[in-house]
């Protein structure tokens, strides 16, 4: 059984934990605030800049761009997990390597697997074939760097070394919530289905300035990555909300510590002063008896 100095020690140090965990909740609810910014921000124009693109693809006639074109023969395929490199966030990590674990499992195709952060990579690694770990100055890149990921990719696919690009990442829902999922990026398919509606919407001719092709040609590129660079800013909120609600618990558990490691000190303590008292007292009268 715990004696008092060892109860003091452990609420000593539980203490301790408490000003690190409650530090790393403030830190990361400020860091949210500024993510879940960004993610509102590039959002609306990704979506937008996307379904610009279908429309007008969907309305021009016998119109190719090479991140267009379905590689049906091409078995390889390149996955981008997006991931954390620091931890103490919950099943951030742990859900995503999940996620993926589940499509790999299900695909028939052949995947080379990048990373940007080094946690799921070090949970999946040996399950892998691994192709490349793209690291930064910063924890969080800028749209230059991912840029030049979204580049190494997308060459790769149009010289034809992978038929399919695809991204793995956590979807930012709210501040305690997101959704491990594998989206694909590229090759840039209109679903025939999709087609359709969008024929059905517009069942007239706009008129373009430029050509619509050398419209598609500068933003189709862009629209990548635009895309990917939103799937970053999806995973790095997502991030950010599962340390807080991470650090938000821990602060919780303890505080319920703390509390119960003091009652039973006291009740130690108590129960030594009762025994002392009755020590002397017994000693009083024995001495008077």
């Amino acid at each position: 059984m715990a004696n008092i100095k060892d109860l003091k020690k452990k609420i000593k140090s539980t203490k301790g934990t408490l000003k690190i965990t409650s530090a790393m909740k403030l830190v990361s609810a400020a860091k949210l605030a500024k993510a879940q910014q960004a993610i509102q921000s590039s959002k609306p124009y990704a979506n937008e800049l996307e379904l610009t693109i279908k429309t007008i693809s969907a309305l021009v006639e016998n119109y190719t761009h090479k991140y267009l074109q379905n590689k049906p023969d091409n078995n390889l395929e390149a996955l981008l997990v997006i991931s954390s490199n620091k931890g103490l966030c919950g099943g951030y990590n742990s859900s995503l390597a999940k996620e993926v674990r589940k499509y790999l499992a299900s695909t028939e195709k052949d995947v080379k697997v990048f990373f940007v952060g080094k946690k799921v990579k070090e949970l999946i690694l040996k399950e892998v074939n691994f192709g490349k770990m793209f690291e930064f100055d910063r924890n969080d890149p800028s749209f230059i760097e991912i840029e030049e990921v979204g580049d190494e990719l997308a060459t790769m696919f149009t010289q034809g070394e992978i038929g399919t690009v695809k991204v793995a990442y956590n979807q930012f829902n709210s501040a305690i919530s997101f959704t491990p999922m594998v989206k694909q990026i590229l090759p840039m398919s209109l679903d025939p289905e999709e087609k359709k509606s969008l024929e059905e919407r517009f069942p007239f001719d706009f008129k373009y300035e430029p050509s619509p092709e050398e419209i598609l040609d500068t933003l189709i590129p862009e629209t990548f990555t635009a895309t990917l660079y939103t799937c970053l800013l999806d995973g790095t909120a997502a991030e950010h909300g599962s340390r807080m609600a991470a650090m938000d618990n821990a602060v919780s558990n303890c505080k319920d510590a703390i509390k119960s490691q003091t009652l039973k000190m006291n009740k130690l303590r108590q129960a030594a002063i009762t025994t002392e008292l009755t020590e002397v007292v017994s000693g009083a009268e024995s001495l008077n008896g």
